[in-house]
C-alpha cells in the first residue's frame, strides 16, 4: 500500500516544505516579481476599488446634488487548476539522508521522523524539477501536460485594458523610449515598477549602451539593468522581443499575483514501490496553481515578435447622447457609453447627480427652484487612452413659480 502523506499536524510542515519547494524554485518568484498566495483551494478574488475625483470647494450644508467621485468596484479571480508531479527513483540515491535515521532495512517512508521527511521530500523535489517558472510566464490551459494553467502573459493577452505601444524601432534603446513615453504618469515613479524582458533581449541593449561613443562605457562591463530610472529584470523564461513594463512586488503592492495549493485530499501526496519486487519507488504529488495580473491599465507591452500576440487596437469611446437636458420639475435620464474599455467620469457638475448603470450613466436632477437655468458638463475619458473623451452638455430651465 503506498504512503500517504496528509496534511495533517503530523506532516503539515513537511507539505508546506515541498510546497515552498515547489512554488519559489523559480525565477519570477525568486526575483520578488510576483506575489504568491498559498493554500488556495478554490476559486478567489483579487479585489480592485476605483473612486474618481472626490475634492471640491467647501460648502456649509452639502447635499446629494453635490456628491463627487463614484465608487467603482469590480474583481478579477484566481481559479487553481490541478496538475501532479510524478517520478520514479531509486532510494539507494538519496540513502545518505534516510539511513541516518532508519540504519537497518529498505526505506519506509512512514517510519522516518518528520526532519528525515522533510529532507527526503526536498531532494525529490529536486529531481522533478518543477517547471511552475515557464508555467507562471507562458502557461496556457490545454488538454496536453505543456498546458497546465494559464500564465500571466496569456491573462495579460486576454485583457482588453493593457496598454499596448505601436511602435516601428527595431533597437532596443529606441523600444524602450516608445515603451517609456506609454507608462501611465501615475506609476512612472512608482518604486515597485520594473521593465521585464529576455537576456537575450538585455544583452541587445547592453551592446548597444556599449556601443554609443558618449557612454564611452568598457567593453569588459555590463550595463545599468535599468533605463531612465527604471529597474530592467530579465527572465529566462521570458519569450525575445517582448518587452512588459508594470508593477512587480512580492506583496499586494505589485500587479502580478499566483495561488497556489497542494490538493487536499486522500492522495496528495505518494511514496510507494512500483512493485514488491523492485528496488524502484515512486513518488507523486497532486497541486492547483493559477494566475493572474490585477490592472490590466498598468501593463505597457511591446510585442515586436514575428506573429506578435499583442496588437494596438483601437481605442473607442463614445456616449448617446451628447446633450442632456432634465425637466425643471427633476427627473432623471439614462446615457449610453460605448467603450474599447474602463473609462473614468468627472465630476459631477453642480446641481446635477452623476451614476453609473450597467450600459452606462444616469444623470440626474431635483427640482430646479434656484430662480436661473441651470447648466454644466460631463466627461468621460477612456482609462487606456487619456486623449479619448466625450462631452456630455447638461442642462435645467428654472422651475416656474
Amino acid at each position: 500500500m503506498a504512503i500517504i502523506v496528509r496534511n495533517t499536524n503530523y506532516s503539515g510542515e513537511v507539505l508546506e516544505q515541498l510546497l515552498t519547494l515547489a512554488a519559489t524554485n523559480n525565477e519570477i518568484v525568486e526575483k520578488g516579481l510576483i506575489m504568491v498566495i498559498p493554500g488556495v483551494e478554490k476559486k478567489i478574488s483579487l479585489p480592485r476599488l476605483k473612486t474618481g475625483k472626490m475634492l471640491q470647494k467647501r460648502k456649509e450644508n452639502p447635499g446629494v446634488e453635490d456628491s463627487k467621485g463614484n465608487f467603482n468596484y469590480d474583481e478579477k479571480s484566481l481559479d487553481p487548476v490541478d496538475f501532479m508531479a510524478f517520478t520514479v527513483f531509486n532510494p539507494r540515491t538519496f540513502e545518505n539522508i534516510w539511513r541516518k535515521w532508519q540504519p537497518k532495512g529498505n526505506l519506509v517512508f512512514s517510519e522516518l521522523p518528520p526532519e528525515a521527511q522533510n529532507a527526503l521530500l526536498a531532494e525529490l523535489a529536486k529531481q522533478v524539477q518543477f517547471e511552475l517558472g515557464n508555467h507562471y510566464v507562458n502557461g496556457e490551459y490545454g488538454d496536453d501536460d505543456d498546458h497546465l494553467f494559464n500564465g500571466i502573459l496569456t491573462q495579460m493577452a486576454k485583457d482588453t485594458e493593457v496598454i499596448v505601444v505601436d511602435s516601428a524601432e527595431s533597437t532596443m534603446l529606441g523600444r524602450l523610449k516608445a515603451l517609456r513615453v506609454k507608462i501611465p504618469v501615475a506609476i512612472r515613479n512608482n518604486p515597485d515598477l520594473r521593465i521585464l524582458m529576455s537576456v537575450n533581449d538585455f544583452d541587445k541593449y547592453d551592446d548597444e549602451l556599449t556601443q554609443r561613443e558618449a557612454k564611452n562605457a568598457s567593453e569588459t562591463d555590463v550595463n545599468a539593468r535599468r533605463y531612465k530610472g527604471i529597474t530592467i529584470e530579465t527572465l529566462a523564461a521570458w519569450p525575445d522581443d517582448l518587452i512588459v513594463c508594470t508593477l512587480c512586488s512580492p506583496d499586494a503592492g505589485g500587479n502580478l499575483f499566483a495561488a497556489v495549493n497542494l490538493q487536499d485530499d486522500e492522495d496528495v501526496i505518494q511514496i510507494d514501490k512500483i512493485s514488491n519486487a523492485s528496488e524502484l519507488y515512486f513518488f507523486k504529488m497532486l497541486m492547483k496553481a493559477d494566475t493572474n495580473i490585477a490592472f490590466g491599465e498598468e501593463v505597457v507591452v511591446l510585442d515586436k515578435r514575428p506573429n506578435p500576440v499583442f496588437k494596438p487596437a483601437e481605442k473607442k469611446l463614445s456616449a448617446v447622447p451628447t446633450a442632456v437636458t432634465i425637466k425643471p420639475e427633476g427627473g432623471s435620464q439614462d446615457v449610453a457609453v460605448t467603450a474599447s474599455g474602463e473609462y473614468s467620469v468627472s465630476a459631477s457638475p453642480a446641481g446635477f447627480t452623476v451614476s453609473p448603470t450597467d450600459n452606462g450613466i444616469r444623470i440626474s436632477a431635483a427640482a430646479n427652484t434656484t430662480g436661473k437655468d441651470k447648466s454644466g458638463a460631463v466627461t468621460l475619458t477612456l482609462d487606456s487612452d487619456k486623449t479619448r473623451t466625450v462631452k456630455i452638455t447638461v442642462s435645467q430651465a428654472k422651475q416656474e413659480a
